[in-house]
């Protein structure tokens, strides 16, 4: 019988793999809305299950020991924490937009930044159309007209407007922007643009100016995202040049448009409809919007499709993986 050497008490080899990245969770529901579980291959650390206020935690050992933060547009990353946080090379945001995340800081300190890139922009694009057709042929209007019996009492409804032929201006012609155009081709539109340069690879008439754009339009689709040159970009100017016809659709950000000034056209009747799934207050939606008949209302749901959420958790997932191996971001918003 072959023989086993016997451990003599001799303390087992060391385990020379490198310790896990430890990664800091700014949000408790980042992933909760999949059925699926975190990767093993990182340290999660969850603020929000320690007893320490959160200022606290940010200057625990633990916390010092964070390689990168994973954050979402609820919930800011400032320079303050960075500077709490110097081991911090890398922040993932699960949102497009960049306003919750001090940039300059990031830029400053060296740290790469992610955020959802191409994840949502197909599900946005197509509730921006969406928006937009239901303002103009009152689907959601004449829905509300059916389900309560005016159309036995109050005779035919009012007519709507068609898609086709319009002129659509839309403001940023980026990722999600390029797909809106691409569908309004689609429709037989007229598609002109604003965006901070001209894209040398599009054939639509660019307007460097945006209340040029809107006097040349029929309707604008707001696709840029927010920040100290957009917030108010849409003024009662350019909603006025838009003209009592005219129809604004905002799947950007709510403070992109000067919303007290775009309720007022709207109640007054100097611009024709709006389409709108962000608001500047929210989740506050203006009272006077909720009796007119040519505004439709979504609740900030047009990143939230089962596949667009499956999508955004796979590059999330695959950018902190290409991250910690040394290989490019799948969608970088700042150079290394």
């Amino acid at each position: 019988m072959t023989s086993h050497p016997q451990n003599d008490g001799a303390p087992p080899p060391l385990d020379r793999r490198p310790p896990p990245p430890v990664l800091l969770l700014r949000h408790p529901t980042q992933f909760s809305v999949l059925d699926r579980p975190l990767p093993d291959t990182f340290r999660f650390l969850k603020p929000w299950k320690s007893p320490l206020p959160l200022g606290d935690f940010l200057s625990s050992a633990d916390a010092r020991a964070a390689e990168a933060i994973l954050t979402s547009g609820m919930t800011p990353v400032t320079a303050e924490m960075l500077r709490r946080l110097p081991g911090v090379r890398l922040v993932v945001t699960t949102s497009a937009g960049l306003e919750h995340i001090d940039v300059a800081e990031c830029r400053r300190r060296g740290i790469a930044v992610a955020n959802a890139g191409d994840a949502y922009s197909e599900d946005v694009a197509d509730l921006a159309v969406g928006l937009l057709i239901d303002v103009l042929r009152k689907v959601s209007a004449s829905d509300r007209y059916g389900r309560r019996g005016s159309w036995s009492g109050e005779g035919e409804f009012a007519l709507g407007s068609k898609l086709g032929g319009k002129r659509v201006g839309i403001v940023g012609l980026g990722r999600t922007g390029l797909k809106v155009a691409k569908r309004l081709e689609a429709f037989g539109c007229a598609v002109s643009y604003n965006s901070r340069k001209a894209k040398p690879y599009v054939s639509y008439p660019f307007h460097s100016n945006v209340c040029e754009l809107a006097t040349n339009c029929d309707a604008l689709v707001i696709c840029c995202g927010l920040n100290e040159e957009t917030h108010h970009m849409i003024t009662r100017e350019v909603l006025l040049a838009l003209g009592k016809e005219g129809v604004v659709v905002n799947i950007g950000r709510g403070s992109i448009i000067d919303e007290k000034e775009m309720v007022q056209l709207l109640v007054q009747g100097e611009l024709g409809g709006a389409g709108l799934d962000v608001f500047e207050n929210e989740p506050n939606v203006p009272e006077e919007l909720l009796a007119l008949d040519n505004v439709v209302l979504s609740p900030h749901r047009a990143v939230f499709t089962p596949e667009s959420l499956s999508d955004l958790c796979d590059l999330v997932i695959r950018n902190l993986e290409a991250f910690f191996s040394n290989k490019p971001l799948l969608s970088p918003v700042l150079d290394e």
